[in-house]
């Protein structure tokens, strides 16, 4: 009996803010969908030009492999960057390059290592502005 070769899929999350971008790898033709949207018209201009980024540097390998994305939470900003560390993760696993990886380093370390920074937790008794913001209070 002969097996089947399962075919290869790489699932990898982008975190950037609070939103979330879980990115399908697979081997294709080069197509990048995001939330079911060709990339293509998903966004504005310079949102689909930093998705673009990781594409460029990987150069050939990118147009070998599909790359289905899902993002949600945030806003814009933070939705484009959760998902161009999404898919240049993606890659550097499907892959499996270590040569690739130095790149996106070289490039832009954000493409690999997320941003940990998370608002601080509001404080009892103060404002709704923020964590530490007191009222004004007057000396004389």
């Amino acid at each position: 009996m002969v097996k089947k070769e399962k075919p290869k899929l790489v699932i990898t999350v982008g975190k950037r803010k609070s939103s979330v971008a879980r990115a399908k790898v697979k081997a294709g033709s080069g197509r990048i969908t995001i939330n079911s949207k060709p990339l293509e018209i998903w966004g504005t201009e310079l949102a689909r030009m930093r998705i673009m980024e990781p594409l460029v540097i990987a150069d050939e390998a990118s147009k070998k492999v599909d790359v289905e994305v899902k993002v949600s939470g945030g806003g814009i900003t933070g939705q484009t960057d959760a998902v161009r560390m999404a898919i240049a993760s993606g890659l550097v696993e499907f892959f499996k390059s270590e040569e690739l990886k130095r790149r996106f380093l070289d490039y832009d370390r954000n493409l690999l290592v997320a941003d940990v920074r998370r608002p601080e937790p509001r404080k009892p008794s103060r404002s709704k502005k923020g964590a530490r913001r007191h009222k004004q209070k007057s000396k004389r």
